[in-house]
């Protein structure tokens, strides 16, 4: 019996120690944060600015690019993805000194974040093992089911359902806002062009164009198939296609650029196109600059906020 009782105390124990996370995902760090797990996390990116009280984590990552002008910076990740190379560094050691239960990490895009298998190999050689928690969404929903993962892995079951059904219930107000304004214009949907990087012009893909269609648009040059499913990943097009495109309006938000930069390259990319100027949209000023990293291109919690912002 005493043994017995040892043992349930010993699991019970285990039960209630804090787990250690690291993330290398920063769209990952902002929704353990989100559910309540900032406690836990003992190791960051190099690249997480969300929430702002973070200074105090470890960086585990690093890049091996630095950031000139667009144009550079394409080629930067050519030449490496070409040659093999990942993009990303790990602290091994670091990592190895943190011992964490828990890394959090994606498998969507090798530009965007250190790549998966490297997260894997590192981690079969730790021990104890730490779990792997991969983030691959490719729509809204899926988005919303990482809150889930991410809360079953690390024992906040009950504040990540919650966390879900609100953000549910806002993306349906937002929604149905967005269909009342449709039905009002007589099914019409404003042509929107979505411009996730300025050189080579890339458009925005996977849950954007649906987050665009949620909120009453159209993208025509990467459409969503439905209010339900995300785009196809983005792609580069050139500026003839997008005047072709004969878009309503723009929305210029550069993966990974702040506000400041995504000014700064409007001026130096897509003004200095003679096409630039053929657009309705710029000739009529309705061209919106956002801040791509907060807002769009990180696939976390804050994306209903978005469609409420788009919607409006």
């Amino acid at each position: 019996i005493e043994f017995s009782m040892a043992a349930m105390t010993s699991i019970a124990s285990s039960r209630m120690k804090t787990l250690r996370v690291i993330s290398v995902l920063p769209s990952a760090t902002e929704m353990l944060c989100f559910l309540g797990g900032r406690h836990m996390l003992v190791g960051k990116s190099h690249e997480d600015n969300y929430p702002p009280d973070l200074g105090d984590i470890p960086i585990v990552t690093g890049q091996r690019t630095s950031y000139t002008t667009p144009q550079d910076v394409d080629r930067q990740v050519s030449a490496s993805l070409s040659s093999g190379q990942s993009l990303y560094t790990l602290d091994e050691d670091r990592i190895r000194e943190l011992r964490p239960d828990v890394i959090l990490t994606q498998d969507i895009c090798s530009v965007c974040a250190i790549d998966l298998v490297t997260v894997q190999r590192l981690a079969m050689s730790l021990d104890p093992r730490p779990e792997i928690i991969s983030l691959d969404p490719m729509n809204l929903g899926d988005v919303l089911h990482n809150l889930v993962q991410i809360g079953n892995a690390v024992g906040l079951e009950r504040e990540a359902a919650a966390a879900v059904g609100n953000l549910k219930a806002r993306i349906a107000h937002a929604r149905s806002t967005a269909e009342k304004a449709v039905s009002a214009s007589g099914g019409l949907r404003p042509n929107v062009a979505f411009v996730e990087w300025p050189s080579p012009l890339y458009v925005g893909g996977h849950w954007t164009p649906q987050l665009l269609r949620l909120a009453g648009a159209t993208h025509p040059l990467n459409p969503a198939p439905s209010d339900d499913e995300g785009a196809g990943k983005s792609f580069a097009v050139e500026m003839r296609a997008l005047v072709d495109s004969a878009p309503d309006c723009l929305i210029v938000a550069p993966c990974g650029l702040d506000l400041a930069t995504t000014r700064k390259e409007v001026k130096q990319c897509l003004q200095k196109e003679t096409l630039w100027f053929e657009l309705d949209a710029v000739r009529a000023d309705r061209v919106a600059l956002a801040d791509g990293d907060a807002m769009f291109n990180r696939p976390a919690n804050g994306g209903e906020s978005v469609l409420s912002d788009e919607g409006e």
